[in-house]
């Protein structure tokens, strides 16, 4: 009996040593799924009804956070040194795209409603002038060589093209599929554009306002957000419609490796200091990725209702959601890298 005691001891010490290496395994695999490397800072009431937002641009160096409150036809302006909202501008109908630009002491926002892009002094905040038509105005970049703002034209299958100096339309670049996001380069001088159903990432050369080169996402499933780690000469591309975030050498133009995220990802944000990247999606989940020379580590996720739009300040590191609704009102959460703040 006492042989076969320690005998059945034995076996189960043995199980429950594999049960939790496979626990441990499986920690590691999921990448700390249950754990993100973010504390809540604070949440800010923001103005306007409970409805969704969309786009964020911040001007890091005047500390101010542009928010496209969509569904409220309004731009909110945030303090950031502050933590208060400064205006809550009118007039922006179905705002989805904003983009600041300090050196031209302008905000450009696509007021989508109106089919044009609005242009916002940032001293003022007054609109200066309105820029059409675009069939349905989205994603804004800068290119600061040419002068000229870039507009994904989501449904017009095309990028828009804005002469900053003379606040007119000069182009409409045909894609040849949606337009997903659009940003700008400073490492090539090139603009960057997703193209949905080509499953490509576009290149455009904003001098001439051509098209120079089409890249294909192979596994990416109707590329939209894109954020770009310039220095390390990165681009990262999420796909809607299969959950999937891509990982491209802006040198080569090659797809390098592909990650689950989470379902409908969105906005994309990237934080060059951590070289840490947050991809938010409509379901409300946020994956944290930390790059590791040309590849992506999971650090974490988190859940959120409505997150699917986020913004860093590459200065303070801090982290922003605007949520739309928390126990029935529109708030501004501000998380910090943990060990950071």
């Amino acid at each position: 009996m006492g042989m076969r005691l320690y005998r059945l001891v034995d076996i189960l010490l043995l199980v429950t040593l594999i049960v939790m290496l496979g626990e441990v395994t499986t920690a590691v695999r999921n990448g700390n799924r249950d754990h993100a490397p973010l504390k809540k800072v604070a949440d800010i009431p923001l103005p306007g009804p409970a409805v969704r937002f969309d786009y964020q641009s911040i001007d890091a160096v005047q500390g101010r956070l542009y928010i496209a409150h969509m569904n409220a036809d309004h731009l909110v302006v945030f303090d950031t040194k502050k933590r208060e909202v400064v205006a809550n501008l009118d007039g922006f109908p179905g705002v989805h795209g904003v983009w600041a630009v300090p050196e031209l002491g302008r905000v450009y926002a696509s007021a989508t409603g109106e089919h044009k892009v609005a242009v916002v002094d940032m001293h003022t905040l007054k609109t200066l002038a309105k820029i059409g038509t675009v069939v349905y105005p989205d994603g804004i970049a800068y290119a600061p060589g040419a002068k000229r703002v870039f507009v994904s034209d989501e449904h017009g299958n095309a990028d828009a093209v804005i002469d900053a100096t003379t606040n007119s339309l000069i182009a409409n670049i045909p894609l040849g599929g949606g337009a997903g996001n659009t940003v700008y380069d400073s490492g090539s001088g090139h603009i960057l554009v997703a193209v949905h159903e080509k499953n490509e990432l576009v290149a455009i050369d904003p001098a001439t306002a051509k098209i120079i080169g089409r890249y294909p996402l192979k596994g990416i499933r109707s590329p939209h957000g894109i954020a770009l780690d310039t220095s390390a000469r990165l681009a990262f591309v999420a796909g809607e419609e299969n959950r999937t975030l891509g990982l491209v050498d802006l040198t080569s133009m090659q797809l390098m490796a592909t990650y689950s995220v989470g379902k409908d990802p969105d906005v994309l944000a990237f934080d060059p200091g951590l070289k840490r990247l947050y991809v938010s999606a409509e379901s409300g989940d946020v994956t944290i990725f930390r790059e590791e020379g040309k590849t992506l580590a999971m650090e974490g996720t988190l859940s959120m209702p409505y997150a699917h739009t986020v913004c860093v300040d590459p200065e303070t590191h801090l982290v922003y959601f605007p949520l739309q609704n928390i126990d029935g009102h529109a708030v501004l959460r501000i998380m910090a890298p943990i060990g950071i703040h």
